[in-house]
Order: C-alpha cells, then sequence, then structure tokens
C-alpha cells in the first residue's frame, strides 16, 4: 500500500466536503477497490489515521495495517468495528476534528453497500429460528382461547432470555422435562376451561379485592390492609335468587422479605352471617384461599372482611400487609340455578350438543375448526379435523363418557401439539436461502398477534388472512389493536424487559441502610411495600401515554410530566396529589423529575442494594437509550469499594469512581458510562432526590465521551432527548425490532434499522409510527427461503 503525503492529507482535506457532499450511494465505483481508494481512504486519512494509522495503533487497533486490500475489504469484523464507532460518534474523539454530516453518511453507506453488500431496496429479512411460546405467551394464549386464568409462572421454569427478551427463538428451547409440563398443563387448562357440571355450572360472580372500601375512609381498599390496625372493607352484592351461597377469598400476604412473628385474624361475613375465620401470618403463597358458605335473601346483601390485629412484631420485624385478590360468590347452590361456564361458552358455541350421532358429528368439526385454527394459527387441512372429530367420538361412546369429555381431550391434544407450543411459518421454498419470500398472511397474522397482543390472532385477523387481504389493511389492524385492551400486554412485556420493571418488585435493596434509619420497620415509614408497583406502573403509563397520544419518544427522557398517585407524589416530594389512582402531574416546577432517568423504576433497578451505582446507571442508559454498551469488563476487577481509604473512610462515587479509572484497563469503558451514571448521583439508591452524599456536595456535571457538557440532570436529559435524539431513535428502534420478530438485530438488518430511524424522524418521533414501520419492514413481513 502507497501512503499520500501530508500535503496531499492537507489538500484532500480541504476539498473533501465538496466531494463527498456531491455524492450519492449510487456513485459509488463499482469496483470497492477503486471506491476505496478514490473516496474513503482520504476520509480516514484526515480524521482516523492519527490514532490508528502510519504505526499508531491507539487501542490496538490499525486502519492500515493489512497484508493486501482484497483482504482487507472482506475483513467484515474489521468495518463492522469502524462502522459503529462512527455511527454513534464515538469515533473521531470529541476533542479531535468531526466528521461533517455528509462526509459521516458516505463513510457509513460505503462501508454497508461495498462492504456488508447490503441493498437498502431488497434488504434482507435475516434468519429465523422456530421458537416455542414462552412462559407469557402461553398464559395469554389459553386466556384468549379458553377463558382461563392460567398462572404459568407456578408451573413453568422461568424462561432464558438473549438481548435483554425472553422470547428470543435461540434461548427458547425445550426439554423432555419441560415437554412433560406442557401435557400435564394442557390437562390442568382444559378442566379449568369445562369443569364438570360446566354446562350447568351454578351462577358465579367474581368481585375484585379493591372493590370493597372502608366506610371511614374511601381511600382503604381490600387491597391492603395492615396487620396493625383493626378496620373493615366491605361492598353491596345483588343476590338474585334466596339460597345457600359459597363465598371464596382470595387473598396473599405482603410486606415481609423476611420471616416476621407478625399475626392477625382475618373475618369474612355475607350479611351479617360469617362466612369464617382465620389466622394471617407471614406467608409467600401467591394465592391463599378462605371458603365458607352462608344462606342469602334476594336483594343488596353486604360482604364484609374485617381484619383484627393479634401479635405485633419483634422489634426490628417487618409489618404485613393483607391482600385481597378477590373474592368468588357462587350460589344458590341447591342446583335450581344454573349458567354456562365461561369457558364452556366460548368452546360451544351454539349450547349443547345435539342427541343425534350425525348432528353431534358435524357440531365437534365445528367446534374443532372454530378452536383450532385460531390455537394452530392458520387453517387445517381435513385429515387434522377429521383426527380430531375422531377423537371426540371414541371418547364420547366410552361408558359414562360425554360428548363435552370427547371435547376436552380433543382440546388437551391440541394444547401439547407442537403445532400449538411453538410458532412455525409455511415456507414456500424450503432450503432456498438465496431465495427472499413474503410470509403467507395467515404467518403475518399470528406475528401480528404476538407482537401486540403476546397472544394467538383473533377471528378479524384470521378472516382478514383467509380472504388474502390482511397486508391491504394493515394499517387499520394495527390502530385496532392498539385500542384493544389487549395492547396492555405489548406494553408491560415490553417496558417490563427493555427498561427492567419486571425486576421492581423483586431487585434486593436495603431501604433500612440507604434511609440510615434503625429497622426495617422504620424503612418502610419512608419507603412503603407499595411504591415498587407504584413505580413500575409510573413508567408503563408514561410509555403507554407517549404511544397512544402520538408524542414523541424523546419525552421518554425528556418529558416534564408523569403519572402519579399521592403515595408516589409523596415519596417524590411533590404536593398537591391526592388519592390512590395515578393522575397526570405536571412537572414544570421540578425539573429534577420528569422522563424515565428520573424515575424509581429505573433508579431502584440500577442500584446495588446499600448504595447507588453510577456504573449500572451508566451502562443502562449507553445500552437501553443509546445503543453504545461497552464491552465486558476484563476478569479480575476489584470492587468499587476498593478505593475506601484511611484518609478518606466516606468517600463519594465520584471520588471513587476517579480512583477506579486511573486503572490502565478500566479508563476507556468507565469514560464511556461514568459521566451519565454521576450525573444521577442527585437520586439515592431508592430514587429519592439529594443534594449531599455523607456530607458533601454531589456534583453531577460532566462531559460526554461524545464532547457534550452538562451542569445536572436536566441538562444531561436534554442532551440526550435533543442532540443524540438519532441515537435514542436508532436504538429504541433496535431494541423494539429484536422484540417483534424474536432475534438479535444483524449486520444484514442496517438498512432496516436506518430505515426505521428515518421514519421516527419524519414523523417527529412518533412510537405509533415506528411500531407501523417495523410491522411493514423486510425482517417482519419477509423470510429466507431456509428451512
Amino acid at each position: 500500500m502507497s501512503y499520500s503525503s501530508p500535503i496531499c492529507r492537507i489538500v484532500r482535506k480541504s476539498a473533501c466536503g465538496f466531494v463527498v457532499s456531491a455524492l450519492t450511494v449510487s456513485a459509488f465505483a463499482a469496483d470497492p477497490e477503486a471506491s476505496y481508494k478514490k473516496e474513503i481512504e482520504p476520509l480516514l486519512e484526515n480524521y482516523c489515521f492519527k490514532c490508528h494509522g502510519e504505526g499508531v495503533s491507539k487501542g490496538k487497533f490499525s486502519m492500515d495495517e493489512f497484508k493486501d486490500l482484497p483482504t482487507h475489504l472482506k475483513d467484515k469484523k474489521h468495518w463492522l468495528s469502524i462502522w459503529r464507532n462512527v455511527r454513534s460518534q464515538i469515533m473521531p474523539p470529541s476533542d479531535k476534528d468531526q466528521l461533517e454530516i455528509a462526509q459521516k453518511k458516505e463513510l457509513l453507506s460505503w462501508i454497508e453497500q461495498d462492504i456488508f453488500k447490503l441493498d437498502p431496496a431488497n434488504p434482507d429479512p435475516g434468519r429465523v429460528t422456530i421458537r416455542r411460546l414462552n412462559r407469557t405467551e402461553y398464559q395469554n394464549a389459553v386466556y384468549d382461547l379458553l377463558g382461563v386464568e392460567y398462572d404459568t409462572r407456578e408451573v413453568f421454569p422461568a424462561d432464558d432470555t438473549g438481548y435483554g427478551f425472553d422470547n428470543i427463538g435461540d434461548v427458547l428451547s425445550i426439554s423432555p422435562l419441560l415437554m412433560e409440563k406442557y401435557i400435564a398443563a394442557a390437562d390442568e387448562v382444559v378442566a379449568l376451561a369445562l369443569p364438570e357440571g360446566a354446562a350447568a355450572q351454578v351462577p358465579r360472580v367474581d368481585i375484585d379485592g379493591t372493590d370493597f372500601k372502608s366506610s371511614g375512609d374511601p381511600g382503604i381498599n381490600g387491597g391492603w390492609l395492615p396487620f396493625a390496625k383493626m378496620q373493615t372493607v366491605k361492598m353491596d352484592q345483588d343476590i338474585r335468587w334466596d339460597g345457600d351461597y359459597q363465598i371464596k377469598v382470595e387473598y396473599s400476604i405482603l410486606g415481609g422479605a423476611e420471616a416476621t412473628t407478625d399475626e392477625a385474624i382475618m373475618k369474612v361475613t355475607a350479611a351479617g352471617g360469617k362466612v369464617g375465620q382465620v389466622s394471617l401470618g407471614w406467608d409467600q403463597r401467591r394465592v391463599i384461599e378462605l371458603t365458607g358458605k352462608v344462606p342469602l335473601k334476594k336483594g343488596k346483601q353486604t360482604i364484609e372482611i374485617g381484619i383484627t390485629p393479634a401479635r405485633r412484631p419483634l422489634a426490628g420485624e417487618e409489618d404485613l400487609f393483607l391482600k385481597v385478590q378477590r373474592v368468588i360468590v357462587q350460589g344458590p347452590l341447591g342446583g335450581d340455578q344454573h349458567e354456562y361456564a365461561k369457558g364452556y361458552r366460548m368452546i360451544f358455541v351454539d349450547g349443547p350438543a345435539p342427541e343425534e350421532d350425525q348432528a353431534a358429528t358435524r357440531y365437534a368439526r365445528k367446534i374443532m375448526r372454530s378452536f383450532v385454527s385460531r390455537a394452530f394459527r392458520k387453517p387445517l387441512d381435513d385429515g387434522t379435523i377429521d383426527r380430531l372429530v375422531a377423537i371426540v367420538k371414541e371418547v364420547a361412546h366410552q361408558p359414562e363418557k360425554s360428548f363435552q369429555d370427547g371435547i376436552k381431550v380433543a382440546i388437551a391434544t391440541c394444547l401439547a401439539s407442537p403445532r400449538f407450543l411453538f410458532r412455525v411459518e409455511f415456507q414456500p421454498e424450503p432450503n432456498n436461502p438465496a431465495k427472499i419470500v413474503p410470509l403467507d398472511e395467515y404467518s403475518l397474522a399470528a406475528r401480528l398477534s404476538f407482537f401486540l397482543w403476546g397472544s394467538v390472532p383473533d377471528d378479524e385477523l384470521l378472516s382478514l388472512a383467509f380472504n388474502n387481504k390482511l397486508r391491504a389493511n394493515l394499517s387499520p389492524q394495527i390502530d385496532r389493536m392498539l385500542a384493544d385492551p389487549r395492547a396492555s400486554r405489548l406494553v408491560k412485556n415490553f417496558v417490563g424487559q427493555w427498561l427492567q420493571t419486571r425486576d421492581v418488585d423483586t431487585v434486593a435493596i436495603s431501604a433500612k441502610t440507604i434511609l440510615g434509619v434503625g429497622t426495617n420497620r422504620d424503612a418502610a415509614v419512608v419507603f412503603d411495600p407499595r411504591l415498587r408497583a407504584d413505580m413500575r406502573k409510573e413508567t408503563e403509563m408514561l410509555f403507554e401515554f407517549i404511544l397512544k397520544k402520538g408524542r414523541p419518544v424523546e419525552e421518554l427522557i425528556s418529558a416534564r410530566y408523569s403519572f402519579l398517585n399521592e403515595r408516589l407524589a409523596k415519596f417524590y416530594g411533590i404536593e398537591g396529589v391526592k388519592g390512590e389512582e395515578f393522575v397526570p402531574v405536571d412537572l414544570t416546577e421540578h425539573p429534577e423529575r420528569g422522563g424515565v432517568l428520573s424515575q424509581g423504576s429505573f433508579l431502584l433497578v440500577t442500584s446495588n442494594p446499600t448504595r447507588t451505582s453510577a456504573v449500572k446507571r451508566g451502562l443502562f442508559v449507553l445500552d437501553n437509550f443509546l445503543g453504545t454498551p461497552p464491552p465486558p469488563p476484563p476478569p479480575g476487577i476489584p470492587k468499587l469499594e476498593s478505593a475506601v481509604t484511611a484518609g478518606n473512610a466516606h468517600p463519594t462515587q465520584r471520588e471513587m469512581m476517579e480512583i477506579h479509572r486511573q486503572k490502565p484497563e478500566c479508563r476507556s469503558c468507565h469514560s464511556r458510562m461514568d459521566p451519565i451514571g454521576l450525573g444521577l448521583e442527585n437520586y439515592n439508591a431508592l430514587g429519592q432526590f439529594r443534594r449531599q452524599e455523607n456530607g458533601k456536595t454531589i456534583d453531577s456535571s460532566g462531559k460526554l465521551v461524545t464532547g457534550e457538557k452538562f451542569a445536572d440532570i436536566s441538562t444531561l436529559k436534554q442532551i440526550l432527548a435533543v442532540q443524540r435524539k438519532d441515537d435514542v431513535y436508532r436504538c429504541l428502534s433496535e431494541k423494539l425490532l429484536t422484540f417483534a420478530i424474536g432475534r438479535g438485530i444483524e449486520i444484514y438488518d442496517a438498512t432496516t434499522i436506518d430505515q426505521l430511524t428515518e421514519r421516527l424522524d419524519k414523523s417527529k418521533g412518533s412510537l405509533r409510527e415506528l411500531i407501523q414501520g417495523i410491522i411493514e419492514s423486510a425482517p417482519f413481513q419477509k423470510r429466507r427461503g431456509d428451512g
């Protein structure tokens, strides 16, 4: 390779802005070697070679050490590093000459076109890995198909995660033991959907625990009753017939991470009659039941749940609380009245089966075709229907068995089938990886429903797919699906994993240590156990509001509003919010609040159990908002606490990080993470705002590795939301696309991500437009022909 003289480089640099701005992607030479020498090498010489060329290799990375040019241009790993660092503006360093916008665009476009061989007009949709339903999808599917509330957390092991999500095909494997659990679960689900006597079930009413209110204080309800206070919550239930009724109270005990001696007595009455009484204590079960019978008269009857303190916890132990999840009222029990169970109504759409054998066979065929087309997400061949109907008939003709028993066995067979458990897509040209084909519309319907609803398609999607009209009606269908209550699953599933709000309830945190109080009970006065759920809900509501109201996605960082209830607002130090319900709150007078980075959910999950973590917070922002996470740390890195010295027994986070960064092996990564994390040090590990740490004033100013300086959290948020907006757009596009297609982002997805980022920019950050763009993109709409 011949090197240009310094004079030539100066001349090239002065002309480079004009040359590059005059070029377009289509103007690159057909020969990559020629285009490299003519257009790209001058850019690298001017902006990169001082640190990475001509004998210098900072970071052990050189751009001009190669055997020959053809080999150099085939080294995708080398060019991928350049592409990533230039795209995220990490390189050139902020204190060096920077590429102009046109120059940066030309360099990235050349790498994508001539090195990665990407075609923006015909993006590679990437590979598809057949994957099973994860726990959440299975639970949603059986609810939507059969009306069954089936807690998969109690039955199946936790799903593995990849790229931050638990719906990634590469990690959703299945073992023989898990398959056995699916077979057993199929029988359990069907038994819940069609219990004995489902066609003549005793009438049932389900009442949410929060519907039970205190007459003295409407703000007190059955959702949270402390053991320490004697009180009663009640509600009036309309009873339609005289008779004996069964009342079941489903509840749980909250508040104690460790065992405590706190005890109380719960007493349940209905119309003055005693339903049951039980002693309450520390109990980690998700659902506990109290069941009793009582005679009731027609009309409004009052059901009461009372709690009385029995034994207070010992010093240092936490208080406990009763949460009434729901109350189920069934009756009258004498059999005079009956109704179809919910599952029965969903399956037996035309009521009980006819007596005549041929008519019953036709009915079985109708039931199975309707159920299985949704369960399997595609039309069924006659052979499959025939086999399922044969199962129904065989079971129904056995002694002491019925048509309903046959349907139960057939449905259980379907729920244990790979065609239900796995998301399998029709491949029109299998084993032909060179061929890119559109998905059939049934597969598209399934991708759409699992993306937005985390479940199987409904009848409208399948009907459009059957008539080959789904693609022609994508936009109105997206609007319909996002307006459906099931769209809340997208918020919970995506936000729960992207922003880690799923972890808020369980993350280990020592409120006692952080607050500097004597006991866990004292800490609970400030950090109410309910605050974890409040923090999670605040973040979810912000995301949902931005999605449904068309607000720009950068408001996830810069919003000057939030959604708070009285308890969370008080914890944040914000006055004027009353009640248990969440309401929109203007935060203009509270610049320290607003946006995810100042919400308790983020601040909690990015802290250590006893202190804040500038590293965790900085890494979180780099990974989830800027899309530029540093590499994993090398082994043997000492703990941050090693920075404590005799001369400074209580250093601040900033002081500890400064000592930590002095190690050469730590400096490069920490220079990216630490400024962001230290910019958030005004928030303690629980999310409270503070101005001092260990008696010293907190300095939250800093400078990003890309050069932007900030004075505090407000200016940091402004930089991320405005100057780094393109990075936020790109990162969110990558995260949401990963969640939507169930695989990690690869090099060949670069053009799709560019298109999504551009769509966000043109729509002023519309999250709704990003979702539409993902659904219209090649990775979502198409697949390779490989098997």
